[in-house]
């Protein structure tokens, strides 16, 4: 089964090795119609503690690090 793959913004990076990722996805509201934003936070793991605020990142599921991160990140967009 392929790992799932998730792009979002670092919204912290105040642990060591840590990096937290707001991940936003549109969906239809299920009365209204209208599609509405909703974003969610990822704790992922940063090796090399190289991630600052406000860096567009993607991150892949792993197995569990530590009690709230099961996400590592791989990869960093300018």
């Amino acid at each position: 089964m392929p790992k799932r793959i998730l792009q979002g913004v670092v919204v912290s990076n105040a642990n060591e090795k840590t990096a937290v990722v707001r991940v936003e996805r549109r969906v239809k509201h299920p009365l209204l119609g209208k599609v509405v934003r909703q974003s969610k936070r990822y704790h992922a793991h940063d090796e090399a503690n190289t991630c600052q605020v406000g860096d567009m990142v993607r991150i892949e599921e792993c197995p569990p690090i530590s009690r709230m991160k099961r996400w590592r990140v791989i990869a960093e967009q300018a």
